[in-house]
């Protein structure tokens, strides 16, 4: 079992056609994978709309960030 306390871990996202890498916790994939297998898309297409939200915002924050902050909301709903 994997500590809730792992390091981030780097992999390789492709969006509109540029790979990119991220660094998130293993508990952070975990979500990324739940909610792209509940949505019935890739993680790639779930990243790239959370990119798309957080470049509208007034100060953007790093991807990575805005996937962390977009999880924590999702969960809430």
């Amino acid at each position: 079992m994997t500590s809730i306390y792992h390091p981030p871990v780097k992999r390789s996202i492709e969006i509109a056609g540029h790979k990119t890498s991220i660094s998130l916790e293993p508990a952070f994939w975990d979500l990324l994978r739940r909610v792209a297998a509940r949505e019935g898309i890739p993680i790639n297409a779930l990243v790239a709309r959370i990119d798309a939200e957080r470049l509208e915002a007034d100060t953007p924050p790093g991807l990575a960030s805005a996937i962390r902050v977009w999880l924590i909301a999702a969960a809430r709903i």
